[in-house]
């Protein structure tokens, strides 16, 4: 029995120095992210499996910059680029970003209302509006530790794409094989995959996102800290920053290879190729996989939704009221960071009302797909020398490995984006 209450006492622990990180790292599957995988297993099987292990580094390396950076200053990356760096370098990728959140949470409001369709039979824009309503009440009444709370265990929920998996009972050796060993061949479809999922799981969203909430975080304990300028910071919190944020990357690829897994083994291997849209997947499960797999899947859209929308929005808001010079705080009521909220509802309300306008999500996915794979290689040049900035991060500069990642990661992501063009 004292084994067991000491091993609670444990989990419970590691449970409580997740945050950020782990948060991070789940709203990287949002639905850009699992239409993008469901495709890849969907046409090509499991060949796309190894891009996920070997990734893994290089998201890691610059989440971590992005980390540090709100933990080390106590702000954004939006503040310090603006404190410490031209303005025009700023504003470019702030109009970026909030574009393509918007298209983003456009698509992610319409993937998760059309999976609840699918499971009540509500109609989508109905639910569409409901649950943006939920989403917005939710932010503008919780305070930061609630919100985080909540995010925590919408982070672990898109677990049941990992359980899908195993109702579905894989060739295990073989997603084994596919994720050590690269398939690398000369077909144009498949190289454009693996590039469309080099893009959605490195999104300059989430630096934003990441940078603030560490900031947020340590703001928590220490809210005399100066913003923008690098505070002392104990050795153990840079470490749990550190922790956080590789848990958070592993999850979110453990979360992709179930999904990749699961459209591989049962899409794929019953030769259901033509998956264009969530609710494609989805309906092609069911028959294919049974009722359980089916359910799994559309409650992963769900919670995939719930948590990406939010953070699609909130990183909007972050960056423009660091611009704007305004209050921008989870933690604080809407009476003392009015605009702060007011941009995460405008940014909300637009994407939902996008396809009144005629943008369907996958067109909406598209056009994120676009501005952030163009956005995403100078934004990580900027990281880099802000990482190495001592105003910023002091001593704690990122030197060896994790610059060299950083850098190789700017090169890769350019060499896809002039590929996608030229093809």
């Amino acid at each position: 029995m004292l084994y067991w209450i000491r091993m609670l006492k444990r989990i419970s622990k590691i449970w409580c120095s997740l945050g950020p990180g782990l948060i991070t790292g789940a709203a990287d599957d949002d639905g850009s992210g699992i239409l993008t995988y469901s495709i890849a297993g969907a046409r090509f099987g499991p060949a796309n499996l190894w891009i996920l292990f070997y990734i893994l580094p290089f998201m890691i390396a610059i989440q971590e910059m992005c980390a540090r950076i709100g933990a080390l200053s106590g702000c954004g990356l939006a503040g310090n680029i603006k404190r410490y760096y031209p303005v025009w370098l700023l504003v470019p990728a702030a109009l970026a970003l909030i574009i393509a959140n918007v298209f983003g949470i456009g698509a992610d409001i319409y993937g998760m209302a059309g999976a609840m369709n699918l499971l009540f039979p509500l109609d989508v824009r109905v639910m569409a509006v409901i649950m943006s309503a939920v989403i917005i009440v939710m932010v503008i009444t919780l305070r930061y530790r609630q919100i985080e709370s909540i995010f925590k265990w919408l982070a672990m929920s898109l677990g049941v794409y990992v359980v899908a998996l195993v109702v579905v009972q894989p060739d295990w050796m073989s997603l084994l094989w596919h994720t050590l060993i690269p398939t690398i061949r000369p077909d144009r479809n498949l190289l454009l995959v693996s590039f469309a999922m080099l893009g959605t799981t490195i999104s300059p969203y989430l630096f934003f996102w990441q940078a603030s909430q560490e900031a947020e975080d340590i703001r928590q304990d220490r809210p005399q800290l100066r913003i923008c300028k690098y505070r002392t910071v104990h050795r153990g919190v840079l470490a749990n920053v550190d922790w956080d944020t590789r848990i958070g990357m592993i999850v979110s690829n453990i979360v992709a290879f179930g999904i990749i897994g699961l459209t591989a083994t049962v899409l794929y291997s019953n030769g259901v190729r033509d998956v264009v849209t969530l609710r494609d997947a989805a309906e092609a499960l069911r028959p294919l996989a049974g009722q359980y797999a089916f359910i799994l899947f559309a409650a992963g859209l769900i919670g995939s939704g719930l948590l990406a929308i939010p953070i699609l929005a909130g990183s909007a808001a972050y960056v423009v009221a660091e611009l704007m010079g305004w209050t921008a705080s989870l933690d604080k009521p809407f009476n003392r960071a009015r605009q702060f909220y007011l941009v995460m509802v405008a940014a909300v309300a637009f994407g939902m009302i996008l396809p009144f306008f005629g943008v369907t999500p996958v067109q909406a996915l598209y056009w994120a797909a676009i501005v952030n794979g163009l956005v995403a290689p100078p934004l990580i040049m900027l990281i880099i020398h802000m990482s190495n900035n001592p105003a910023i991060v002091g001593p704690h500069r990122s030197r060896g490995i994790v610059h060299f990642l950083g850098i190789a990661t700017v090169f890769f992501l350019l060499t896809g984006a002039i590929y996608v063009i030229i093809s």
